[in-house]
């Protein structure tokens, strides 16, 4: 098989969370780019229709459906949508995700569940239901759980204490690896890109205080951009992806290596 033929995506339908700004959006374009059929939900309805129209004006094919992965009453109703308007899902990218940051001795419960619930159990909902009723029955499958260097290694820094989003991300790496190990027999692959220190609403903030500190311990010295996950998702999505499952790949300018 060409090459051009292993990263082509045509004909494919790729759901992805949190698919209205950032990362999630970035994603969806590459997706889009290679030729699969895009749906995108998200908890805000205008970002996700200003995302919707982004998309749809370069003349890709994009469904929008609001959903919040911390109520579970709207996971059902939203994948039920995507596969009626779509058809069945063939490509997962979970990147919808929250943070709450505060010291670990004080932090508060309503906050660690809010980030758990999200990033932990709405994303094993929507996967468990995407396995069950559109990858299993038809024995393919990808899978892109978006996990975090933070989900690999703790912080010492005073700014930047979020022991559930740390603990959220390093379950969502042993996650894809235990359903990979579980799904493989069904021709599902299951992969984790972890991304460093990239723009967007949640990490801005931190970026702005501390970007040179970043650049100067980051190997490749310079902070990401969403352009840096596209190729990546579109490989771990595609055919030339196929032998690559239970993977954890850091997008982080070599930060994890040193």
């Amino acid at each position: 098989m060409q090459v051009k033929q292993l990263f082509d995506l045509t004909g494919r339908i790729a759901l992805v969370t949190g698919g209205s700004r950032g990362l999630g959006l970035a994603m969806a374009n590459a997706l889009a780019e290679m030729g699969a059929r895009i749906a995108i939900t998200a908890r805000n309805a205008d970002e996700l229709a200003g995302a919707r129209d982004e998309l749809e004006a370069q003349g890709f094919d994009v469904f929008a459906t609001v959903s919040d992965l911390s109520r579970v009453e709207t996971i059902a109703p939203m994948l039920e949508a995507v596969s009626e308007t779509l058809g069945p899902i063939d490509i997962l990218v979970n990147n919808a995700g929250t943070s709450w940051g505060g010291a670990a001795e004080d932090y508060p419960l309503d906050g660690w569940r809010k980030v758990l619930d999200v990033n932990l159990t709405g994303t094993w909902l929507v996967t468990q239901q995407v396995g069950k009723n559109s990858m299993i029955p038809r024995g393919r499958g990808r899978i892109i759980n978006i996990a975090s260097v933070a989900g690999l290694k703790g912080s010492l820094r005073s700014d930047f204490r979020a022991i559930a989003y740390h603990t959220s991300k390093g379950g969502l790496v042993n996650f894809t690896r235990s359903l990979a190990a579980e799904w493989g027999h069904y021709g599902i692959a299951v992969n984790a890109i972890c991304p460093g220190f990239i723009p967007s609403k949640m990490s801005q903030a931190v970026i702005d205080r501390i970007g040179e500190e970043i650049i100067a311990a980051t190997p490749l010295k310079r902070i990401g951009t969403a352009d840096d996950l596209k190729g990546l998702v579109v490989l771990l999505a595609s055919e030339a992806g196929r032998h690559i499952t239970g993977q954890t790949i850091a997008v982080d300018g070599g930060t994890s290596a040193v």
